[in-house]
């Protein structure tokens, strides 16, 4: 009776652990079935900076009006040896001004969107938001000879419904880690100062070719000049986002104040 018993137990703890080895298969599997979703961030963001131990810096130039800035701010960039910078146009004002958007071209700078209208696109509905970033892609593309797919949003309003479109679309978002505040007209020095104090490496700088922004041009030189003196290397965002991890940060629902 006793032998019985043992016997039972014996094959009682087979089953136990056979069944455990059953669970544990399946589980392993689920696992692997469901660690895309678990472990990666599925939600799109903006990038504002990128993560990486080498003196490269992103200068950017948002341009949605006016004509008499930009031509200087190229010249500056060609008399200082800057060959890699990227500038955020505008549609209706690429549109406006073919030949600045071709003398852009032509010196060898990144293009990317600025969009269209110039609103918060995050008070628009999902199908103005694309109407939005659509029209500004096919005027671009037509004028720049190729498919722009990076996008600064106007005033650097975004949501999460903004950002998911864009990508939908092939757009990376991109925001900044340095704001210039050129586009408030406080002074060179306050320009210059803001600037070169808040670069660090892998930083997007914020900076403007709008005619409002009417300090800028006198800035630039300095600020090129003192972030040399570092040892900074001035890259476009592309090549700024192929150096190592980008930095995002959480997206909320917000309106940014930030002009042209």
């Amino acid at each position: 009776m006793n032998y019985f018993f043992v016997v039972n137990a014996r094959k009682f703890k087979q089953y136990v652990f056979i069944a455990l080895a059953i669970v544990f298969a399946g589980a392993i599997v689920y696992s692997e079935q469901s660690n895309v979703s678990v472990f990666s961030n599925t939600e799109p963001s903006a990038i504002y900076s990128v993560q990486t131990e080498r003196k490269v810096i992103a200068l950017t130039f948002d341009i949605s009006w006016g004509e008499k800035r930009a031509e200087p701010i190229l010249k500056i960039l060609k008399d200082k040896g800057v060959n890699d910078a990227t500038f955020f146009l505008s549609s209706p004002w690429s549109k406006s001004h073919p030949e600045i958007v071709e003398k852009i071209k032509k010196d060898g700078f990144e293009i990317g969107s600025h969009g269209n209208k110039h609103d918060n696109y995050s008070t628009l509905s999902d199908e103005e938001i694309r109407r939005q970033i659509s029209t500004a892609h096919g005027i671009l593309t037509e004028l720049i000879g190729k498919e722009p797919n990076l996008i600064r949003l106007p005033n650097g309003d975004f949501d999460k419904r903004v950002l998911r479109i864009a990508e939908d679309l092939g757009y990376s978002v991109i925001q900044w880690d340095t704001d210039s505040q050129d586009w408030l007209n406080k002074g060179v020095d306050t320009i210059i100062n803001r600037v070169v104090s808040k670069a660090h490496p892998g930083d997007i700088v914020l900076l403007h070719a709008s005619d409002s922004s009417q300090q800028t041009h006198e800035a630039l030189p300095v600020i090129i000049d003192q972030l040399k003196s570092k040892g900074y290397e001035f890259v476009t965002v592309s090549e700024l986002i192929k150096q190592t991890k980008v930095e995002t940060t959480p997206v909320e629902d917000r309106a940014m104040k930030q002009i042209q």
